[in-house]
C-alpha cells in the first residue's frame, strides 16, 4: 500500500478507485469519465495515461495526460505532483484542460519551461440544465445526422473547429482521427444537425456520455444565419433528445466571451455551476 503523498501511472487494477473519483463530480468530469467507461485505463485503449495522486494510501485525484492534459478532483499538492511528472516528460498535449482553479495552478507551474501558449482561456462558464426548455420551442428540423451524410456535416464540423480552436484539424494527419470522431458521434447517434438542401445551418453534438451526465460541444450556426434564430430552438432540440436518450443532466462549457452564445443557453434553461480553463498550444 502507497502510505504517503505520491503520484503513479495508474494500471487496469486500479479501475475501481479512479471510477470513485471521477464520479464524485460527475458534470465536470463527464468527457474522462466517458472515456475511462469505455477503455478503461490501458494506456494504448485510452488514448494516454492516467496519473493518481495519493495521499496516505488513498487515491485522491487524477490527471489524464493525453492530447489533453487534464486534472481531475486535484488539490492544490496533486496538482504540484502532476505538473512535476509533465516537466520531466515534457509538453505531448495540445491543450490543458479542467476546472478553472486546479488547471490555473498547473498552468502557473508549467509556464516557465512549457510556455508560451498560444492562447489562454481563463473563465469558461461550465452550465448544466436538467430538464427541456419552458419557453423556447425545439427546432423540428434538427434530427441526428445519418451515417450516410459525413459528407455533408463534415465541413461543418471542420469549420467550427477551426473557427473555435484557431486551427484546422485537418493539419498534421490530413484529419484522419478528427474525421473518426465525427464519425463515432454520427454512428452513435450522437451528432445533430438543421439541413437544408444539403447545407448544414446548425449543428451540435453530444461528445460526452454517462448514466449521470452529458455534454454538448461543437455547437455552431452558419455564419450567414447567424442572428436569425437558429441557436435556441436547435440547442432546445439537442437538449430533448439528450434528457430523453443519454442523461438526466446535460452540461457544456463556453467561453466567456461569447455573449450570444451565454444568452441563448441562458433562454433553453442552462445555468452556470462553476467554470473552465483552457490552455492551447
Amino acid at each position: 500500500m502507497l502510505t504517503q503523498t505520491t503520484t503513479r501511472v495508474l494500471e487496469p487494477g486500479d479501475l475501481g478507485a479512479a471510477l470513485a473519483v471521477l464520479e464524485s463530480e460527475p458534470v465536470a468530469n463527464a468527457f474522462v469519465t466517458s472515456r475511462v467507461q469505455v477503455a478503461g485505463l490501458d494506456p494504448w485503449r485510452l488514448g494516454g495515461e492516467m496519473w493518481g495522486w495519493y495521499d496516505g494510501g488513498r487515491l485522491r485525484s487524477l490527471c489524464y495526460s493525453g492530447a489533453n492534459l487534464v486534472p481531475i478532483c486535484a488539490t492544490p499538492d496533486a496538482v504540484r505532483g502532476f505538473a512535476e511528472r509533465a516537466r520531466r516528460a515534457g509538453r505531448r498535449c495540445s491543450s490543458i484542460v479542467g476546472p478553472a482553479e486546479a488547471t490555473a495552478y498547473l498552468w502557473r507551474l508549467l509556464e516557465p519551461s512549457w510556455g508560451p501558449a498560444r492562447e489562454v482561456r481563463a473563465h469558461q462558464p461550465l452550465m448544466v440544465t436538467e430538464q427541456a426548455p419552458a419557453t423556447v420551442r425545439p427546432d423540428p428540423y434538427v434530427r441526428r445526422i445519418r451515417k450516410d451524410e459525413m459528407d455533408v456535416i463534415m465541413p461543418a464540423c471542420v469549420a467550427m473547429f477551426t473557427e473555435e480552436v484557431g486551427v484546422s484539424p485537418l493539419a498534421g494527419d490530413g484529419g484522419l482521427l478528427y474525421q473518426a470522431r465525427v464519425a463515432e458521434l454520427v454512428g452513435s447517434g450522437r451528432s445533430f444537425a438543421r439541413i437544408e438542401n444539403g447545407r448544414v445551418l446548425f449543428k451540435a453534438e453530444i461528445g460526452a456520455a454517462t448514466s449521470h451526465a452529458c455534454q454538448i460541444q461543437g455547437v455552431w450556426v452558419d455564419p450567414e444565419y447567424r442572428g436569425h434564430g437558429l441557436s435556441a430552438p436547435g440547442m432546445a432540440a439537442v437538449i430533448r433528445y439528450a434528457l430523453a436518450d443519454v442523461a438526466p443532466v446535460v452540461s457544456l462549457y463556453v467561453n466567456d466571451y461569447n455573449t450570444p452564445a451565454r444568452a441563448a443557453y441562458r433562454r433553453v434553461g442552462f445555468r452556470e455551476v462553476g467554470a473552465f480553463m483552457s490552455v492551447l498550444f
